[in-house]
């Protein structure tokens, strides 16, 4: 039997998704068009005001699909705003962006600069995305000399706190999900020490209170623990699941509502299992395990960075077929086998610049906004649900 070529497959199945996607939208703007009002019910027949633009709507499959960007060191508010419509329009609904303590507080405790932080948090909701804001990055006012800017003291805590609270209280209603540093059972996420559960659980506590104070309804995470091996003599690290039992030694169970997680996938495929001495997507089960040991499996779990990286220079790497194979598996793994699994951003998105590294490996459009394949087969599986 004479078969289509596989590169014209490929044309085909992306020109039905753009058709599928140009269809509906053009249905959702006749349904607004029908609906929208004509005339003002007064006697003088003016016109009404113009309404607020309602948020967009994503169009998915699988709700779980999500994606890390990293819009921190994006200053173009056009390209914060094409960004999150790219996300939208590849059917992911989660975001996770870093918002660092650093960057909206450089000067003092009692000043703050909004403004970028600002440019994501609208820019996200008028794509009706789901946004997971995370906090790190200690500034200098708030740190001894000569020390990096992920060191933050204990006598510190409540100025990192104070600052959690003041975003809650401004993004209130809009950004629910919070995330309490990042890694900290890495020492380069830790200031360069040692980490220590017991110390990271009181910095969370005051996050968690000031947090709800500001915002009942808001979702307190702790910070997305790096998936590593190092053992408690390391002075590199802790194991991740180590560390969260450390939080639960520490007393920290009532001070956080969800759990963050790193789930990256390395060269392995999503459906290889689970185990104590490695590394995989499947890692995120014992994480989840760790909750329901403590009481706490009705808990949910978020992935907030994870994926494949098909750098064809890395060791760790998986070719770019295997890289989106393994993504769009992921994904509906989180859909139809974890419940207890909210959302999964995978890392990252898109760059501002490139890195010229390996990182460059991770994203799924360039810089200059190319659609990379991965891009275009998740959208596919979004639109259809279903896997290649």
């Amino acid at each position: 039997m004479q078969r289509t070529p596989i590169h014209l497959r490929l044309l085909i199945q992306k020109s039905e998704v753009r058709i599928q996607t140009s269809v509906a939208a053009l249905a959702m703007l006749l349904i607004a068009l029908q609906l929208a009002p004509r005339w003002a019910g007064g006697p003088t027949g003016a016109a009404l005001p113009p309404a607020t633009p309602l948020p967009a709507v994503v169009a998915t499959h699988n709700p779980k699909i999500g994606v890390h960007t990293r819009l921190t060191d994006e200053a173009d508010p056009a390209k914060i705003r094409q960004t999150l419509r790219m996300v939208r329009a590849m059917g992911a609904p989660w975001v996770t962006e870093y918002f660092p303590w650093i960057y909206i507080q450089p000067t003092d405790a009692a000043h703050f600069d909004w403004s970028h932080a600002d440019l994501v948090v609208e820019a996200a909701a008028a794509e009706g995305l789901t946004l997971i804001a995370r906090f790190d990055g200690t500034p200098t006012w708030a740190r001894p000399t000569g020390s990096t800017w992920k060191y933050l003291a204990p006598d510190h805590y409540a100025d990192f706190a104070a600052f959690v609270g003041a975003f809650a209280t401004r993004y209130r209603g809009r950004v629910r999900y919070l995330t309490i540093w990042n890694e900290p059972n890495l020492s380069a996420e830790w200031g360069t020490r040692k980490p220590d559960p017991a110390t990271y659980t009181e910095l969370l506590r005051q996050a968690y209170r000031a947090a709800h104070a500001a915002d009942p309804a808001c979702i307190v995470l702790p910070g997305g623990l790096a998936p590593t091996l190092e053992p408690p003599s390391s002075a590199l690290g802790l194991r991740d699941t180590d560390f969260l039992e450390g939080i639960y030694a520490a007393g920290g169970q009532a001070s956080f509502d969800a759990l963050a997680i790193h789930a990256y996938g390395f060269t392995a495929p999503p459906a290889a299992p689970a185990a104590p001495d490695t590394l995989n997507f499947a890692r995120a089960e014992l994480l989840h395990a760790v909750l329901v040991r403590h009481g706490d499996g009705a808990k949910p779990v978020l992935i907030t960075e994870g994926g494949w990286n098909d750098n064809p220079r890395w060791a760790l790497a998986v070719k770019p077929y295997q890289r989106i194979a393994y993504t769009l598996a992921a994904y509906d793994k989180a859909q139809r086998d974890w419940p207890w699994c909210r959302a999964v951003t995978f890392w990252a998105f898109r760059y501002p610049q490139p890195a010229y590294t390996y990182f460059d490996g991770y994203t799924f459009v360039t810089p200059d906004f190319q659609p990379k394949p991965i891009y275009d087969e998740v959208q596919r599986y979004a639109v259809t649900g279903v896997l290649p």
